[in-house]
Order: structure tokens, then C-alpha cells, then sequence
């Protein structure tokens, strides 16, 4: 992303002596609907990739944490971040109303798994707590994206008396449905594979698992994402994995998902670099990404206190457990898609280069030096 970043600030020097190249980079960007191709897309390979070669026993030791991470400390951060920025813009002159402010804390809160994973790989953190930013992130982008449409429904609703019940019951059933559909699929995936030896059969099955399960998942109203990342969890347990899949197999399949993650990392990073391209950078739109950088690490500091308090000592956590989980929280290509999917009365372009500051410093300077916050606070 970096050097796509150097690419495309060359590209911009290149066009005050000639703008050819980049009015076809513009065409060509403005060409790609990149909420679409990530949300829609992307994103359901890359979660069951992550998923597959997630620790289950791991995973199942910090369940609690973990789902408190994903839901509470979701919605507590969107409430803060939201409420910060909405008295911030104010200061800056922008008149923007609370809701929408609201949206942005719903669509920058959650941590971006693609990034998480990616950059964990070689942060060598502790297992355990890398299993609970994994899954943290593996979670809560699904549940992130849900508390997202769920506000935007009530800034998009013209009646004042809007059913919040009924809010809450869409919630319920996008976040619960999805996990049971996405746990359905993983039994059925498991059961095909038990049933066939034979790898390039086999990974194919996960493949079409992951296709079919995103569109079934889409057109029943749950969250697709949520339902991936189970269906991932269960087919890549240690325990079925071992009834299921002969050791060729496994590596196989193993293999080409890591392939898959690459790939799509590459292409999903590049674009996001390119995106530089078609954004309005403003003077008082930058200087509120630079500001929003502070309030929104602190606003997840925050949001994380609870669940970590809860149960530090029955889990015996990390030291330090909650200043490594808000610097290695990243943001990621989900922040901007959904930025992207705002209309224009709610301020898209000024969200939009919030979102994208936010997110290249998180992975740029969050992204590449949590490696060695680790191993400094691990040697204290």
C-alpha cells in the first residue's frame, strides 16, 4: 500500500506537466466500485481464509472476551467516537448532524481482519493474545457492518417515531442468523469432505462453500460475513479437519487459501492506495482525519477496559493486554467501503477522507511498528 501510496504521489507530480496518465488512473478508478467488489466479493474469501487457520481451541478458551470485543466494545466505541467527532467538527465549522457522526463511529470502530491477519503473521505476539485480536477482528467487522446498515436505516427513515424494536430484532437476526447458517454450512462442508478422498474435489468444496454460502446468506438477510467466519471456524477445527482430510488434502487445501489471501491482500491494498486518486482533500477535511486519528485510538482504549477487566484474572491475560489490542487494531479496505456507501447529504466525501487517513496510519504506522511495541513490552 505504501509504495502505491509513493506511486500515486508521483503520479499527481507527474500531472502538472502532463495529466494523461493520471485522468486514465481517475477513469479507471472511478470505474471500480470498491464497496461492491470488497463487501460483496472480497471480503467472504478473505474471512474464511483467516478463519480456516485460526487456533479453535484457542478461540473457544476466549470466547467471552472475544464476543464482548465484538459487540459491546463495538457499540461503545461507535457511541464515543461518535459523540467526540460530532463536538470536533463543530469546532472545525462543519455543521454535520449526530447521526451521521454516529455512522462514521459505526464504520470506523470495527477492526479490519484483512489488515489484523496480515500483519500479525510477523508481529509475533503471544498466542493468546493473538488469538483474541483475531478474533476479535474476525468477528466484529460482520457485527460492525451490521450496526452500520442498521443507523444507516434510521438516518435514511423519514418517520420520527422510528420502531427501534424492530431496529433491534433486524440486529438480532443478521448477527445470531448469520452464525447459525454459517455453522450449518461448516457441518455440511465437513460432512462432503468426510465423505470424498480426493484434494482437488475437496478444495473445490471449500470454495463453492464459501460462493454459495455468501449469495444464500445475502438473499436470506443475514450477515454474510459473520456466517463465513463460522463456517471457516468449523471446517478448519483441528478435531473434524483430522476425520475430514487426509494429510494431502489438508495441505492442499491449507495452501491454496493461503494463496487466496495473498492474492487478494495484494489487489485489496493496492486499491486502497489508488483511492488517493478520487478523493476531496480539503483543508478542514484534513485536519479533521489528522484529529480523528487520536480520538479514535482512545475511544477503543476505552471500549476495550471493560471486557479485559472482566476477565483479566480468570484468563490470565497478557500484560499490557489493552495497550497492544488498541495499537494492533487496524483499520482497514472495510472502513472505506462503507464510507464509500454513504450519499452525499451525509457528508460522504468529508467521512471519506476521515476514513481513509485513519486507515493509512493505521497500517502504515500502527501496522509496522506493533511488531516492536510487543517485543519492548514484553522485554518490561
Amino acid at each position: 500500500m505504501l509504495i502505491t501510496i509513493l506511486y500515486t504521489l508521483g503520479v499527481f507530480a507527474l500531472s502538472y506537466f502532463d495529466d494523461t496518465l493520471l485522468k486514465a488512473e481517475v477513469a479507471l478508478i472511478k470505474q471500480i466500485d470498491f464497496k461492491d467488489l470488497l463487501l460483496d466479493h472480497m471480503l467472504s474469501f478473505l474471512l474464511f481464509a483467516g478463519a480456516l487457520h485460526t487456533n479453535f481451541q484457542q478461540l473457544k478458551v476466549q470466547r467471552w472476551p472475544i464476543l464482548l470485543f465484538a459487540t459491546l466494545g463495538v457499540l461503545v466505541s461507535t457511541f464515543l467516537v461518535g459523540g467526540i467527532m460530532f463536538y470536533l467538527l463543530q469546532l472545525l465549522g462543519l455543521e454535520v448532524k449526530f447521526i451521521y457522526c454516529l455512522l462514521f463511529g459505526a464504520l470506523i470502530s470495527p477492526t479490519d481482519p484483512i489488515a489484523v491477519l496480515g500483519i500479525l503473521k510477523k508481529a509475533n505476539v503471544p498466542k493468546k493474545l493473538e488469538t483474541k485480536i483475531v478474533g476479535e477482528s474476525l468477528f466484529n467487522d460482520g457485527v460492525g457492518v451490521v450496526v452500520f446498515l442498521t443507523i444507516y436505516q434510521i438516518a435514511t427513515s423519514e418517520s420520527s417515531d422510528f420502531d427501534f424494536l424492530g431496529v433491534a430484532e433486524l440486529f438480532g437476526i443478521e448477527v445470531i442468523g448469520g452464525i447459525v447458517f454459517g455453522l450449518l454450512l461448516g457441518w455440511i462442508t465437513y460432512r462432503l469432505l468426510r465423505s470424498i478422498d480426493d484434494f482437488d474435489i475437496e478444495v473445490i468444496i471449500t470454495l463453492s462453500a464459501v460462493m454459495g454460502g455468501t449469495i444464500i446468506a445475502q438473499k436470506l438477510h443475514l450477515s454474510a460475513p459473520l456466517a463465513i467466519v463460522a463456517a471457516g471456524l468449523v471446517v478448519g477445527n483441528d478435531t473434524l479437519r483430522n476425520t475430514s482430510m487426509s494429510e494431502t488434502t489438508e495441505l492442499y487445501v491449507d495452501k491454496f487459501w493461503e494463496l487466496i489471501d495473498i492474492l487478494l491482500n495484494a489487489v485489496l491494498f493496492v486499491l486502497i492506495g489508488m483511492e488517493m486518486l478520487v478523493l476531496v482533500f480539503e483543508g478542514k477535511y484534513f485536519l479533521a482525519g489528522l484529529l480523528a486519528i487520536p480520538v479514535i485510538l482512545v475511544c477503543r482504549f476505552i471500549s476495550l477496559w471493560f471486557p479485559i477487566k472482566l476477565f483479566k484474572e480468570k484468563l490470565d491475560f497478557v500484560p499490557n493486554t489493552n495497550l497492544i489490542m488498541t495499537w494492533g487494531g487496524l483499520r482497514g479496505g472495510i472502513s472505506i467501503a462503507l464510507a464509500l456507501g454513504l450519499s452525499s447529504e451525509m457528508h460522504r466525501e468529508l467521512f471519506l477522507v476521515i476514513t481513509y487517513i485513519v486507515v493509512v496510519f493505521s497500517i502504515l504506522a500502527q501496522g509496522l511498528t506493533i511488531g516492536g511495541l510487543v517485543k519492548k513490552l514484553n522485554r518490561n
